[in-house]
């Protein structure tokens, strides 16, 4: 039995997919990491810049093109993780979207919300199914550690922003997927877990900065900082690594403080 852990990572070629795939590589997993954007000449920033520094760890490296949203697309990427590891150990549905231009949710277009679900939530539904069938064939690994699979949802699960209402509700869908397969796979020893981050600083915030920066030194952050890509990634590796096994169905928030309840 390949004596390494293999972990699929979907999005991974930047923000909280790059974050998780260093902190995972870092652990001695070998990492499978997906993303839509595939140029392999282009070492300075997307999967390959990520698959470099992965191997300045010492730990194995696959490319993985393909759209989540893609029931094809998914198959291949699964199909090329057996193919050269021969089994997945860990699965990290990162890959998310936010809507192109936030509009008021009486103004949401149905071609957003089309895609915004497509690949926030049909796109990891399916491709969990997929290889959670793959893990309950394979065999546990001698060393006891049970396989994990976790979703990367949101604040935005639990929080309202009625200018991005698809966006909210894809991941209030997440975090309910989580729920349905921990309950569905915990008697076969697979744990499944739900990552939910705060505002953490990504591409997919940049546009708002000024806007976090000021909500954030006004205190809607406690711990008044950022969140970084690491810090999920050092989050997911502890779900990765068993830290957690007797916890399968865990949502933990990821958000600097901003689950407390204050007055």
């Amino acid at each position: 039995m390949n004596q390494e852990r293999i972990a699929l990572i979907t999005g991974a070629g930047r923000g909280i997919g790059r974050g998780i795939a260093l902190a995972l590589a870092a652990e001695g997993f070998a990492v499978a990491a997906n993303d839509i954007q595939y140029d392999p000449k282009n070492s300075r920033s997307g999967l390959f810049e990520v698959g470099a520094r992965i191997k300045e760890y010492g730990a194995n490296f696959l490319a993985l093109p393909g759209d989540i949203a893609s029931l094809g697309d998914q198959e291949k990427m699964v199909s090329a993780v057996l193919d050269r590891f021969g089994r997945i150990d860990v699965l990290v549905n990162n890959a998310g979207v936010a809507p192109t231009e936030r509009r008021d949710v009486l103004e949401t277009r149905p071609e957003s919300y089309d895609r915004v679900m497509s690949i926030n939530t049909r796109g990891p539904f399916f491709l969990t199914q997929k290889v959670a069938a793959h893990m309950l064939r394979q065999a546990f690994r001698p060393d006891g550690s049970p396989p994990c699979i976790v979703f990367v949802s949101s604040i935005s699960a639990v929080v309202s922003s009625p200018s991005r209402a698809e966006y909210c509700i894809s991941k209030a869908g997440i975090s309910q997927m989580a729920q349905v397969f921990a309950d569905r796979l915990a008697e076969r020893g697979i744990n499944v877990y739900e990552i939910r981050p705060g505002i953490i600083r990504t591409a997919m915030t940049a546009p708002v900065q000024k806007k976090y920066d000021a909500l954030i030194a006004e205190g809607l952050v406690p711990q008044r900082r950022w969140g970084e890509p690491r810090d999920v990634g050092k989050a997911v590796a502890a779900l990765a690594r068993g830290d957690m096994a007797y916890a399968t169905g865990l949502v933990l928030e990821i958000s600097g403080g901003m689950q407390i309840r204050r007055l």
